[in-house]
């Protein structure tokens, strides 16, 4: 073998460990950039996101909209239709289909981009150094970035079996439709599963141990909220926790702590997991490279600005990243292009986390960005706040499913209006999670209310309460709430 064949071989600028969206978004970056990247991955391209979680979920969350538009047709609209039955295997036959074309993409625009992606375990043997299982030790010339992301945090005493206790990444996996199904965690994944057992027929019991779901949305998302979801027939515990828990033959008899600290026992076929996600470092071997993580397993960057760790040359995004980092997957991208570029030696933005769009895919939906109301008046700062319900546009009644926007705006005026920046936006309702992109550049841009009134709204849409809002707080509503 030749000495360039072996530099090939066992050298690259960049060597990213871990394949999921912050990791394959950081590889496609540097290569455009063209730097030289290695990618290891010990699972499949794409990572939770892509083959466990939000693609999967969100396509049988689709489904679920299907079957409660066929409710909705029925019951308000006179249309004489009816679900007959489920076609389980018809729908995960589509659902697979769906993650496995985007499978396919992302390993295509890898290969197009030259990008080397190696199978295999990678653990850190050095501030520069790689070994990969299979493969060998690599050099990294420029830098290592982490991205090897979370799983779901399991309870002690409660082991997952794939079919009376599940977790996020195998809940679409078990066998079947069950027929109820108690979920732990008020959290977006959790109210995303309760959503869509809820349409597909189940009995559904939603426990959040914070006393509101959405613990980190506004106060007025969260209400709206369980008021959609108790509305479709889910029981909503909040304040509770649970107590203990026994493996029936056909399904899980759980013990309930209330906020009153009485005990209630519920039965149902699947209990489902959802209280959180722990990063990912085992096998990494970090302190091989210097490295540690912090008390909830996150490796925690020295410069917030490069995402680098106390360790020059490496970096991390996804999920191993602490807050102010959100664990979405279009918070890792933006990661991602942040490091990659940065790699390249040519400049680049931080990443403004608060300016990332937070979204849940339930039945109602939420969309936020921004501070909360509680955040904002906690800075201590003079606000002025508007909500507007989606029912007072002419969209909002033909949907009916309830739900308003609430705008949070620094009240600078001498008599409190509303003539300083946007600091939130929150949505709740039918197809909010396409409309938050609007308020994601009013923030990111530091708008004014009067800088969004003057811009008009497509009538009839939902967004027209978007931008009754801004007008109302700009002193031009026409609908005064």
């Amino acid at each position: 073998m030749s000495e360039r064949m072996a530099e090939a071989s066992d050298t690259a600028d960049v060597i990213v460990i871990g394949g999921g969206t912050g990791g394959y978004g950081t590889a496609l970056r540097a290569a455009s950039l063209g730097l030289r990247v290695v990618l290891a991955e010990r699972d499949l391209i794409g990572g939770t996101c892509l083959h466990r979680g939000c693609i999967p979920s969100k396509a049988m969350l689709h489904a679920a909209e299907l079957v409660d538009g066929i409710a909705e047709a029925r019951e308000r609209w006179g249309v004489k239709a009816t679900v007959d039955s489920l076609d389980w295997p018809a729908l995960v036959a589509t659902r697979d289909d769906i993650v496995n074309r985007n499978h396919q993409g992302v390993a295509g625009h890898l290969a197009r981009a030259g990008v080397r992606v190696l199978r295999g375990t990678a653990r850190l043997t050095g501030p520069r150094t790689v070994r990969i299982e299979g493969a060998g030790e690599f050099t990294a010339r420029r830098g290592i970035v982490l991205a090897t992301g979370s799983r779901p945090r399991l309870l002690p005493g409660l082991t997952p079996d794939g079919r009376r206790v599940v977790t996020s990444d195998d809940a679409l996996f078990a066998p079947g439709l069950p027929a109820s199904v108690l979920v732990l965690g008020g959290g977006a994944i959790g109210v995303e599963y309760a959503s869509l057992h809820r349409s597909m027929g189940a009995d559904v019991t939603l426990v959040e141990a914070a006393d509101r779901l959405l613990p980190l949305e506004d106060a007025d998302v969260s209400r709206h909220l369980v008021r959609g979801l108790k509305k479709r027939g889910i029981t909503v515990r909040t304040g509770s926790t649970l107590a203990g828990a026994r493996l029936l033959e056909d399904g899980v008899r759980a013990t309930v702590r209330t906020p009153k600290g009485e005990e209630v026992v519920l039965e149902a076929e699947r209990l489902l997991v959802a209280v959180g996600r722990t990063p990912v470092t085992d096998g990494l071997d970090l302190t091989a490279a210097g490295l540690s993580t912090d008390e909830r397993g996150h490796v925690v960057p020295a410069d917030w600005s490069r995402l680098e760790t106390a360790v020059p040359g490496i970096h991390v995004v996804g999920d191993l990243l602490p807050p102010p980092s959100l664990g979405l997957a279009h918070a890792s991208f933006a990661e991602g292009l942040l490091v990659a570029e940065t790699l390249a030696g040519i400049p680049s933005p931080p990443v403004d986390y608060a300016a990332v769009p937070r979204v849940t895919y339930s039945s109602p939906q939420t969309a936020s960005v921004g501070l909360t109301e509680a955040e904002a008046r906690a800075r201590g700062l003079p606000v002025q706040v508007n909500t507007m319900p989606l029912t007072a546009t002419a969209k909002g009644m033909v949907h009916g499913q309830g739900g308003m926007v609430k705008v949070i705006a620094a009240a600078d005026g001498a008599g409190g209006e509303a003539t300083g920046v946007v600091l939130g936006v929150h949505l709740v309702g039918p197809h909010v999670s396409e409309m938050i992109a609007e308020s994601q550049l009013i923030v990111g841009w530091d708008a004014e209310p009067s800088d969004v009134a003057r811009h008009i709204h497509a009538h009839p849409t939902l967004s027209e309460a978007v931008g009754e809002a801004f007008l109302t707080l700009a002193g031009r509503g026409l609908h005064q709430h």
